[in-house]
């Protein structure tokens, strides 16, 4: 199940919201309510999705500045990976366009319950990101 968040322009680089988001000590600004016991290092972190599961994640790659993948550390309930793209607006420089994207290994009934929470968690990362760049 592949998911894409909405495309949202940030008043930042590229580079200094790669630079940003590759700290995941910093992610906790941006997660969902539903996300509670947040642990985090510079690279990895772990916390629990109210009423579902514990999650750790770690970089699977960084690519700057246009590319983060976010993956699954360790034994996870649910194999995906997240992907935060970050590209140059083409009416300015100066800013970001940023979306979140979302690929779930997922069966067709689980995928019915998780599409919900997993477009939540891609579209208020870049919601947040606002808040911190405004």
């Amino acid at each position: 199940m592949n998911i894409e968040g909405k495309r949202t322009t940030i008043q930042a680089s590229p580079q200094k919201l790669f630079d940003f988001l590759s700290d995941f000590n910093h992610y906790e600004q941006l997660m969902p309510e539903q996300i509670v016991n947040w642990k985090s290092e510079k690279d990895t972190c772990s916390f629990t999705v109210k009423g579902m599961a514990d999650l750790s994640l770690k970089f699977g790659k960084k690519q700057a500045p246009e590319l983060l993948e976010l993956v699954p550390d360790g034994k996870s309930p649910v194999q995906f990976t997240l992907t935060v793209k970050l590209e140059p607006d083409t009416l300015n420089e100066q800013n970001a366009v940023v979306q979140a994207n979302v690929d779930a290994d997922l069966n067709p009934m689980l995928a019915m319950f998780a599409r919900k929470p997993l477009e939540n968690l891609a579209n208020t990362i870049t919601e947040e990101l606002k808040k911190v760049f405004p």
